[in-house]
C-alpha cells in the first residue's frame, strides 16, 4: 500500500525518530510504512490519521 506519510513527517520537519516516538512506534516500523514494506494495522493507521488530523484515505492509498 502507498502512503504520503514520508512527505507529511518531512513537511513537519520530523525524523523517522520522532514521529516512531510520537507513535509509540519504532524507527524501523516508520521507515517500513514509508517505503510500502509494512502496512499499519488499523489501530496504528487511525493513530497516523489522528496525529496529522487526516482522514486515512488521505494518507494510505489503496491500490
Amino acid at each position: 500500500m502507498n502512503n504520503h506519510l514520508k512527505d507529511l513527517r518531512s513537511e513537519r520537519g520530523w525524523s523517522q525518530g520522532k514521529l516512531g516516538e510520537l507513535l509509540d512506534v519504532s524507527r524501523q516500523t516508520v521507515n517500513a510504512i514509508e517505503t510500502g514494506k509494512y502496512d499499519p494495522s488499523l489501530p496504528l493507521a487511525f493513530k497516523i490519521a489522528r496525529l496529522f488530523e487526516m482522514a486515512i484515505e488521505d494518507i494510505f492509498i489503496d491500490e
